[in-house]
């Protein structure tokens, strides 16, 4: 008999893969970006974004906006972008008898899905703008507090190989990025599709295959996947083996790092591995839906040391060392 947990993870997976066979209609290939987003959107999180121009990353974030029927906002960074052209600002109007009064005019993050174009090219200043909204769902302005709907999912994009003229992220705002996904270049075959695609015949645009509300049945039904205790101590020693002089640290971490992963990783790990876990038909968390999602989840939350810059040694080069070295349980310590 279909107990009631079995019926939902089947709606679930249903769900995921009707969105993910939606979204891949205008998206051609980076099957690893699509189902990364879709799990940052289950989990309440935000993305990052990182590749060079062209290869569909704003196209992705406007489609899952379609795809869900959220309200969608694009913002551009630019060096002269100012905190008020994101969050709005108080205006003075004057009413039909003369009297002036400040009224909030609302900016573009007011909405749903929020796409931060190149990031990385406003001032601190203005990234920071994005801080509170993400982290609090809410923006400030003038001591008043004005809620953002839900959900509100942030996915920002940089360019990795333009850096004159250009911020990079502060490390707290870097940090409640959820994910950290690489867009890399298309191969053969999908660049081919992609060219018939936009070359030809012009394609019909989604059509909505999920609600909000049935996207918020998926974000609960992801709450009550449970981690067993064994499964949250490797999460936590995965974690803790990215600080340098720490009695889990590798070699290389010692090396290379200078500061690791905050707690947001370990939280991270948890999160996004329950929907590995319900992506796979099971209702608990396993080491392999840790080791999964563990670039994406840490590669941001890393700070190398000079020496690894000097030896180009790169975030996930550590990792994958990391997850290599860190045994699963401590009995695996023991019997190494």
């Amino acid at each position: 008999m279909t107990t009631a947990i079995e019926r939902r993870t089947d709606v679930f997976r249903e769900r995921f893969q009707r969105l993910r066979a939606e979204i891949g209609r205008v998206i051609v290939g980076h099957s690893e970006i699509v189902d990364g987003v879709i799990t940052a959107l289950f989990v309440g999180g935000h993305c990052l974004l990182e590749g060079v121009p062209g290869l569909g990353k704003t196209m992705l974030v406007r489609t899952l906006a379609e795809c869900l029927e959220l309200k969608f906002s694009r913002i551009q960074f630019t060096p002269d972008l100012m905190p008020a052209d994101i969050i709005g600002t108080n205006m003075v109007l004057e009413d039909e008898k003369g009297n002036r009064h400040f009224q909030f005019q609302r900016g573009p993050i007011f909405c749903q899905v929020l796409l931060a174009d190149e990031i990385n090219r406003a001032t601190p200043k203005t990234q920071s703008a994005l801080l509170e909204a993400m982290q609090e769902a809410s923006v400030t302005v003038g001591g008043t507090i004005n809620k953002l709907d839900d959900p509100f999912f942030v996915l920002a994009t940089q360019n990795p190989i333009e850096m004159e003229g250009t911020y990079p992220l502060p490390e707290a705002q870097l940090d409640r990025f959820l994910f950290k996904l690489l867009v890399k270049h298309s191969n053969r075959e999908e660049l081919k599709t992609v060219l018939e695609r936009t070359t030809g015949e012009k394609v019909e645009g989604v059509t909505p295959v999920m609600t909000q509300a049935e996207a918020a049945e998926g974000k609960a039904l992801v709450r009550e996947i449970a981690a067993a205790p064994h499964v949250m101590d490797y999460a936590v020693r995965l974690v803790l083996s990215t600080h340098p002089g720490s009695e889990f640290a590798p070699e290389i971490t010692n090396k290379y790092v200078r500061f690791g992963s905050s707690p947001r990783g370990a939280q991270a790990l948890i999160m996004t591995g329950k929907v590995r876990a319900l992506l796979a038909g099971r209702y608990n968390v396993a080491f392999e839906d840790l080791e999964q999602v563990a670039l994406p989840s840490l590669r941001h939350r890393l700070i190398l040391n000079f020496e690894a810059e000097a030896e180009a040694i790169a975030p996930d080069t550590i990792l994958k060392e990391i997850l290599a070295k860190v045994p699963r349980t401590l009995e695996d310590e023991k019997k190494e």
